[in-house]
């Protein structure tokens, strides 16, 4: 009877093992504080910009502020909507914009942007006022989280810690020393590692994130391994404390 309960004893221990804090924990190594980094996001193409022209005079800016109708509404009672008109970024890094003609700005931060806007309208409109946005400013999180999807956002800046926050978190299955910032700058992907058990990747080039990146969290070994052992396993615990069960009645 004692060999049972010797195998018994050692599946519990086998099934409740507990898992290192070196595994789990963020931030393992923090010491004092971290100087704050200014960021701001770099317009790329396929961006879809709003940008609104404003003066002292709103008769000179308006032809700067083209607008497009839109139908809502399949019948014959369609609402029409007047919305100012967006700007994608081409392929070549430019847009078309009113009056002036094309305007490169791939490559160039928010704020170089309306700089190099505000220069090509100086000749026209006298202290002009440029407002930039980027309308479709997303990023995609996947891998052992427990909520993936793409996530659209409102702001232009979003860390790495927060969009795994809006995941809601790293699963138990979750690699902490693997988790993959998948980025596109000028065309090149980068597949970058970052370790959130080291607090040095807060002063990385991915403690923020750019519009489009993808966060990829690699599976730690527990998950790597139930994967190759299977479902089977649950089955094959049951059946043998059955077994074991049964072979304690009958020698009782």
């Amino acid at each position: 009877m004692n060999c049972f309960k010797v195998v018994i004893f050692a599946i519990i221990i086998s099934l409740t093992s507990c898992a290192s804090k070196k595994k789990i924990a963020y931030f393992q190594d923090v010491k004092g504080n971290f100087s704050a980094v200014n960021y701001e996001p770099v317009l790329q193409t396929d961006d879809v910009l709003m940008i609104v022209i404003s003066s002292v005079n709103p008769e000179v800016a308006a032809p700067y502020n083209l607008k497009t109708i839109i139908l809502q509404g399949n019948s014959e009672v369609s609402l029409a909507q007047e919305r100012l008109q967006t700007y994608l970024i081409d392929q070549e890094g430019n847009i078309e914009f009113p009056v002036i003609g094309k305007v490169h700005l791939e490559g160039s931060t928010r704020t170089e942007g309306v700089e190099l806007i505000k220069q090509k309208l100086s000749t026209h409109i006298k202290d002009p006022i440029v407002n930039l946005r980027i309308l479709n400013y997303k990023i995609s999180v996947i891998g052992e989280v427990n909520k993936p999807g793409v996530y659209p956002l409102q702001s232009e800046r979003i860390t790495l810690l927060e969009a795994i926050s809006l995941a809601g978190d790293l699963s138990i299955y979750g690699k902490r020393t693997g988790v993959l910032v998948i980025r596109e700058d000028k065309g090149v992907k980068t597949i970058n590692k970052v370790d959130l058990t080291n607090s040095d990747f807060i002063n990385s080039d991915f403690y923020y994130l750019n519009q489009n990146d993808v966060v990829y969290v690699e599976p730690n070994k527990t998950k790597v391994n139930s994967s190759i052992i299977g479902p089977n396993v649950a089955i094959g615990i049951s059946a043998l404390s059955l077994l074991v069960t049964i072979l304690a009645l009958t020698i009782r």
